[in-house]
């Protein structure tokens, strides 16, 4: 065998320790990682993305219902009477919107969802916008709004808010995907993810 670059294939620069074509170059970059890419998600023995536990789903609207409310609390505290209405359409907005910010501690899921590790995505993996995050949570938002108006408006609000979670949860626990009324009008679902 003979010690000319040509014959072992590798040019002048690798068979000096110089490095190939390829060295320099960076890794491959995880699409997961990536800001806007699909989330890694907890996997089963197929490799798709794992359905949301419904219990976990709940705790999570539920966590994100208590910060609605505290809005409303907190801003009717400081500033009364004025501070109710605006804390009942400061807290519709953030049950509307919370799935879609882009907020770094967010993470484009609500704070509920983020603290039990679940991720609205798109049906083809990618996360939501804002407004996918309006189609799929208006349902929560609408009855959080009609707060905002005395007595009548809380009635209805409370009625509404009861009728359409029964809706909701009755979804959730049925569908084979968990797949509720504002995940099928935005073409979403919930998954558990790692982080």
């Amino acid at each position: 065998m003979s010690d000319d670059p040509k014959d072992t294939g590798m040019d002048a620069n690798e068979s000096a320790g110089q490095g190939g074509a390829d060295e320099g170059k960076a890794a491959p970059v995880n699409e997961a990682a990536t800001p806007g890419a699909t989330p890694t998600a907890s996997a089963g023995s197929t490799g798709a993305p794992k359905k949301a536990d419904p219990v976990k789903r709940f705790l999570a609207v539920f966590i994100d219902g208590l910060i609605a409310a505290m809005m409303s609390l907190v801003l009717g505290v400081v500033i009364p009477v004025l501070g109710f209405f605006l804390g009942a359409l400061l807290g519709a907005a953030y049950m509307l919107v919370r799935d879609g910010l882009t907020l770094e501690f967010m993470d484009q899921r609500s704070l509920g969802k983020k603290l039990l590790k679940l991720r609205p995505v798109r049906l083809d993996g990618s996360r939501l916008d804002l407004n996918d995050s309006m189609k799929r949570n208006w349902v929560f938002a609408v009855p959080n709004g009609l707060q905002a108006i005395p007595i009548l408006g809380q009635i209805l609000g409370s009625l509404l808010g009861i009728v359409l979670g029964i809706v909701e949860c009755i979804l959730v626990l049925t569908d084979p995907e968990g797949r509720r009324w504002g995940d099928k009008l935005a073409n979403t679902r919930v998954i558990e993810v790692d982080e």
